[in-house]
């Protein structure tokens, strides 16, 4: 996995210092952007590994592991999808997406806490309520749910991604009920349901004084404002859309894998960092997918960046119905049951090596020696973390 020449790293640390002396920042963004800054540098130190044959050096410096962070993924990931795929059922899975408007995606961006376990709250409750009803589905069902808060040009849009097997168990819990192919629930039923609960506890937090506007939303603090401000939400179509169902338990882990770790921008789309500007890649999604590039001076950048920085504690993946972390073991039991699959669930892995890791994900191997391509790299000494990073990172 060669580094990408460039890096949100690299804008930050060019563009960081002046744009937190100039901007009001929360304590977790400036924790975000010092991680970021210091990954894989020698600010958090590491270790020296030297090849037992030819004598070759390097330092392998730790990582930040702060999931905001590009480079700190990808490892992340495939330890999380290792124990997800002892999950998986032998059933249809679709892909369901729950978007709220502009408008209230500005109030959430004033309010990330509350307006996103809002977003988790009304998504869960929508999808559990009509997959019960009798005249959908009459099952309880399970699922997991992402949520991103971008859009491809680093825009704040909030929406929630639900990774749904298509079916659930009996209420008797004695026999598995499927939806019909290649359909899982009616979308605008999903919508109007999704539109009323999340209205309605957007005003209960508000009636409570959890709710806080500024600057351009200053207004909305005044009750007759913020219910004209909801009233045409009320009437209007919200998104929700579901994809067809995957093809097998294969692509469900694959999808899992391109979305449950995302950040708001990958070191790849970056083009070039120059003059105080920041260029990169983006997809047009309403002109068919076409690829574009987009040119923001460096401040907006990371004003966009920031803009995703979850509140501190604030979970991003979740799980709900037969798949909700206290009952997890005993229900999907009981669907592998009626599924007729093997009872007993697979044992956990053990936890693989980083280098492991690596080399399943990339064919590469951090082992062998770079230079010489037959020695072995061993550790022979630690590196401590140095107290200021050399200027442009360290190596990888």
């Amino acid at each position: 996995m060669a580094r990408p020449p460039l890096e949100v790293a690299d804008v930050f640390r060019r563009y960081g210092a002046a744009y937190r002396d100039a901007h009001v920042l929360t304590g977790g963004q400036r924790r975000v952007m010092r991680a970021i800054e210091a990954c894989r540098t020698a600010a958090l130190g590491g270790h020296l590994e030297r090849c037992d044959t030819c004598g070759h050096e390097r330092p392998a410096y730790n990582s930040c592991a702060d999931r905001h962070c590009p480079k700190c993924q990808a490892l992340a990931k495939a330890a999380w999808l290792e124990a997800r795929q002892a999950e998986l059922l032998d059933a249809a899975y679709f892909h369901v997406v729950f978007t709220v408007p502009e408008a209230i995606a500005a109030i959430a961006a004033q309010n990330k806490a509350v307006g996103y376990g809002i977003l988790f709250r009304t998504t869960a409750e929508t999808l559990r309520t009509i997959a019960a009803d009798p005249q959908h589905l009459g099952a309880e069902i399970g699922f997991l749910a992402v949520l991103h808060t971008w859009g491809q040009t680093l825009l704040h849009h909030p929406h929630v991604h639900c990774v749904v097997p298509g079916g659930g168990l009996a209420p008797d819990g004695q026999r598995w009920i499927a939806c019909r192919p290649g359909f899982f629930l009616p979308v605008r039923v999903l919508s109007r349901l999704f539109r009323r609960l999340f209205l309605e506890q957007l005003q209960a937090a508000y009636t409570h004084g959890r709710l806080h506007f500024a600057g351009p939303l200053a207004a909305l603090q005044d009750p007759t404002a913020f219910a004209q401000a909801l009233a045409p939400l009320r009437q209007m179509e919200w998104v929700v859309y579901a994809k067809p169902p995957f093809g097998g338990p294969a692509q469900v882990l694959e999808y899992l894998g391109r979305y449950t770790h995302r950040v708001a921008i990958s070191n790849n789309r970056l083009l070039a960092i120059e003059q105080g500007q920041v260029r990169f890649r983006w997809r047009d999604y309403k002109h068919h997918d076409r690829q574009k590039t987009m040119t923001l001076e460096a401040p907006e950048f990371i004003r966009r960046f920031l803009l995703h920085v979850l509140p501190t504690g604030f979970h991003r993946i979740r799980h709900y119905g037969f798949l909700g972390t206290r009952v997890r073991g005993v229900k999907l039991a009981r669907c592998r049951q009626v599924l007729a699959m093997p009872p007993v669930l697979p044992a956990p892995a053990p936890r693989r090596d980083y280098r492991d890791v690596y080399e399943a994900l990339t064919g590469g191997s951090l082992r062998v020696c770079p230079v010489c391509q037959h020695g072995q790299m061993v550790r022979v000494a630690t590196l401590p973390p140095e107290t200021r990073a050399p200027p442009g990172g360290g190596t990888r």
